[in-house]
């Protein structure tokens, strides 16, 4: 029997948010695999198997993937948001560039609805008009290339949406991307702090980015910075469609 791998985004958190052919992908697979509260995301039954792991077992967790879909399983690998968005459809790939025994297998990603669009419309339209995408963990790439691409989205004028903003294990990191683009004179641009959107939990908030403290965002947290036109429109905050 030919196996099959789906790599598949949850969205952000509410179940309304997951697209059809995922929760059609989810129905038929025979094995879950992802981080642990991802999977805990999946109602367990009877012939599924649930396979949760830590966080940083990204390339063992795809390699695992790989295997059993190999063997003849069903797999659905999740992630929450969009699977190629900071997620694990770049991770899978990875492990099967050094696979080539497997590069035969049937693979699907379904995209989802990732948390910097899912902030954005709670907030309104403030990534109406150009902007870019920034993960602030420096797990996989040095902190100076991310001080390096906030001080150019900067330069360029992109509205902001940074991932993974603040950890226990890293606090001081968006400290220093606040004081990066403060430098860069993004003082008086609007930052939307937008905490576990679309759960019981969500909380918006808009401040000014001279304002903006670094306890205010946390892991759960999606923060955009508006580019130099952003505005607010009773409490709604976008960017105009036309650039100056």
């Amino acid at each position: 029997m030919t196996g099959t791998l789906t790599i598949a985004g949850l969205g952000p958190g509410d179940e309304a948010l997951v697209t059809p052919e995922v929760s059609a992908a989810l129905a038929m697979a025979t094995d879950i695999l992802g981080y642990v509260p991802y999977v805990a995301r999946v109602t367990p039954r009877e012939g599924l198997t649930l396979h949760p792991s830590d966080n940083r077992m990204e390339l063992q967790r795809a390699g695992d993937a790989l295997r059993l879909a190999s063997e003849g399983r069903h797999v659905v690998m999740v992630s929450s948001g969009d699977p190629g968005v900071f997620a694990m459809a770049s991770a899978v790939f990875e492990a099967l560039e050094a696979s080539p025994q497997w590069q035969g297998l049937p693979i699907r990603v379904l995209p989802g609805v990732t948390a910097m669009l899912a902030a954005a419309a709670c907030a309104g339209a403030p990534l109406g008009h150009d902007f870019c995408a920034i993960n602030l963990s420096d797990n996989l790439k040095p902190w100076p290339m991310i001080e390096k691409r906030l001080r150019l989205a900067a330069e360029a004028d992109f509205a902001i949406a940074m991932y993974n903003p603040r950890s226990a294990s890293r606090p001081e990191g968006f400290g220093r991307a606040l004081a990066v683009l403060k430098e860069a004179g993004c003082g008086e641009r609007l930052v939307i702090f937008a905490h576990a959107v679309s759960t019981p939990e969500e909380r918006i908030e808009t401040v000014m980015l001279r304002e903006a403290r670094p306890e205010m965002a946390d892991m759960r947290t999606l923060v955009i910075v508006g580019n130099s036109a952003t505005r607010r429109v009773g409490r709604w905050v976008y960017a105009p469609r036309h650039a100056r």
